[in-house]
């Protein structure tokens, strides 16, 4: 079976938003399972960028609005005789549980990490070309020579109230990513387009090529339409071109 390579292009600020979150969640996940402490070093800047994001946007209550509107939408699917009423219901309690967590006024995410003072040094230091070196932070460096079973516990605290925005953009996420119909598109010369219909808002456009395609897809989009222009990359030191050729590609439009 080919494998395929995903481009994904957000129509709107608020699954662009979920889309950084969880590509920051991922480097998060990852560096968990590695040692070093340049891993450690890693998973703190990932973690801080979200706590940023955290601050910058009221992704809270984003994701609130997100998850409310797709629980009427999958409970109208009880009964259908083509949906799996037991994953449907898993769905739906999932919803359920996220909602009560972070509706609560006492949830602030990131509150862990700001109120640390370690972190508040590295904060302070990150900015600066390599003004992390241990000589600047001796405390933080004393830090990454602990033990490991030291470090994932304070790590663990750090992510524990980030943990329920996490889970509630993945879900999100997910839901909407397997909202779509996939279709099999051409692109004449390198380009689509496709208008979007006013009663059913495309919020995430996904384009998936065979990994041995010699192009990439830049996908630009607003309200009415998006656009598909397929770049040839031959050679990363020159700027790209739109090939010519007609480019065969599989189409999701996610439209919850």
């Amino acid at each position: 079976m080919q494998t395929k390579i995903i481009y994904e292009q957000p129509l709107n600020k608020r699954i662009r938003s979920f889309l950084r979150l969880e590509h920051l969640f991922q480097l998060i996940d990852f560096r968990l399972d590695q040692t070093s402490a340049w891993d450690y070093r890693a998973l703190l800047e990932s973690m801080l960028e979200i706590v940023n994001l955290l601050s910058r946007l009221d992704i809270k209550a984003e994701l609130i609005k997100e998850l409310e509107k797709y629980s009427p939408m999958l409970s109208s699917f009880k009964n259908n005789p083509a949906v799996d009423q037991q994953c449907l219901l898993a769905v739906n309690e999932q919803i359920a549980e996220i909602l009560l967590e972070i509706r609560d006024s006492q949830f602030q995410p990131g509150m862990n990490l700001k109120n640390d003072e370690m972190i508040n040094g590295y904060k302070q230091r990150i900015s600066i070309p390599g003004g992390t070196c241990n000589f600047d932070l001796p405390r933080f460096h004393h830090w990454l020579n602990l033990p490991a079973h030291k470090k994932i516990q304070q790590i663990s605290h750090w992510l524990a109230d980030i943990d329920p925005v996490k889970q509630a953009t993945l879900l999100s996420l997910d839901i909407l990513r397997n909202s779509s119909n996939p279709s099999l598109e051409l692109a004449e010369n390198g380009f689509f387009q496709r208008p979007i219909k006013s009663n059913l808002p495309c919020q995430l456009v996904r384009v998936m090529l065979p990994e041995i395609s010699s192009c990439y897809p830049e996908i630009s989009g607003g309200k009415h339409r998006f656009t598909i222009r397929f770049m040839s990359d031959e050679d990363t030191e020159q700027r790209p071109l739109q090939t010519e050729s007609n480019i065969e590609f599989e189409l999701h439009c996610c439209i919850l």
